[in-house]
């Protein structure tokens, strides 16, 4: 899927705009070499830099040059995410800042022998990046200084006055995490392990030997955790149906049953990994193993992801899916239904519709974005 000259064109003219980079800067070849790296990820569905260098929208370029300009971009010290990516994540948590903001902690394997500890936002039910830090190592737990680190940034761009939930899995019930948290205001549901220490009611157990039974649930309020007696905490022991152990939860939160209701909010974060893995744009296949190169082009693969997100909205506001798709259901992610979008539109002679923001209602007309392509 071949991405032309003027909607490269329009993109860097919208990321120049949102970013105040002038004309004839340094600045400026940065942000043309992420361009034609959105460009080429989105077309390509790939990060590898030979497979983008085929499908940059650049003439005249030998393939090995392009190359060579994405592996300089990626080892640039210039480049970081609080410059290129920072200003488009503090706009969607602005959009969304009079809600009560809901993040999800995960971490993935990426490149080779990386992984990317990532929080991302929740927006309408799907995951967006919101922040990240990449580390070398394999796939299992990061140390909890990590998790403490990725708060700290997390505080930078989200409003003090913002209502924050953080969901995680088993990674991330440490204590230390739990008080960082806290610290900031928010609040918290992650999974912990059968095995972690309570203390209720001058009684002690492990969380394992809460008692649930299949199809049920039980909450103990006020209780303390591990040996250092962290709390007060909320346990929660929640057997869904069809299911064969249960699953264990901490929580800041009051509401035991909002806590089940949000925590399975967690998941989605599983399907933006899928999209920017093997079901778009495979950065497990990276050949980075450098933390800090691999950090760099996550810049340009979550600004992909964004441009495609809106894509997706803006088809349907447009009545394109029956274009492409089925009329009697959709089975697409709006991942799927964005890059059919960009597919149609291209085939078509339809202007490509270039924004790197999305609105707080989903339901507003998104006829407003920062440009177009011609056609």
């Amino acid at each position: 899927m071949p991405i032309n000259f003027q909607t490269y064109r329009t993109i860097k003219r919208t990321l120049a705009q949102a970013l105040h980079i002038r004309r004839a800067s340094h600045q400026e070849q940065h942000l043309n070499t992420l361009a034609i790296l959105i460009c080429g990820i989105v077309a390509a569905q790939h990060v590898q830099f030979a497979q983008i260098a085929d499908h940059a929208p650049i003439r005249g370029r030998k393939t090995e040059s392009l190359i060579g300009r994405f592996r300089r971009w990626v080892k640039h010290e210039a480049i970081t995410p609080e410059s290129y990516w920072l200003p488009f994540a503090r706009e969607l948590v602005a959009g969304l800042a009079q809600t009560q903001l809901t993040i999800v902690l995960d971490g993935t394997v990426a490149g080779r022998g990386c992984v990317v500890l990532m929080a991302s936002l929740i927006y309408h039910g799907r995951a967006i990046p919101l922040h990240w830090t990449v580390v070398k190592g394999k796939k299992g737990h990061l140390p909890e200084a990590l998790h403490c680190a990725l708060i700290r940034q997390l505080r930078e761009i989200i409003p003090p006055d913002a209502k924050v939930l953080l969901l995680g899995d088993g990674e991330f019930d440490g204590t230390l995490l739990q008080a960082s948290i806290r610290q900031a205001g928010w609040h918290y549901v992650c999974r912990t392990a059968t095995n972690i220490l309570i203390v209720a009611s001058n009684r002690v157990f492990t969380v394992g030997d809460l008692p649930v039974a299949p199809g049920e649930a039980v909450a103990i309020t006020d209780v303390q955790m591990t040996a250092s007696r962290y709390g007060p905490v909320t346990l929660i022991g929640v057997w869904d149906a069809g299911y064969a152990e249960p699953l264990y939860l901490i929580t800041s939160l009051p509401d035991a049953d909002l806590a089940i209701e949000r925590y399975r909010l967690r998941f989605r974060i599983e399907c933006m990994f899928a999209n920017h893995k093997s079901r778009g744009f495979h950065i497990h296949k990276s050949h980075l193993t450098d933390p800090a190169r691999l950090g760099r082009l996550l810049i340009a693969t979550s600004l992909a992801y964004l441009w495609v997100q809106a894509l997706a909205l803006f088809a349907r506001e447009q009545d394109w899916l029956s274009q492409f798709h089925r009329s009697d259901r959709c089975d697409l992610s709006l991942f799927q239904i964005g890059i059919r979008a960009l597919r149609y539109a291209q085939r078509e002679g339809k202007r490509v519709p270039v924004q790197f923001h999305l609105p707080a209602n989903v339901c507003s007309v998104l006829t407003h974005a920062n440009g177009f392509s011609a056609r």
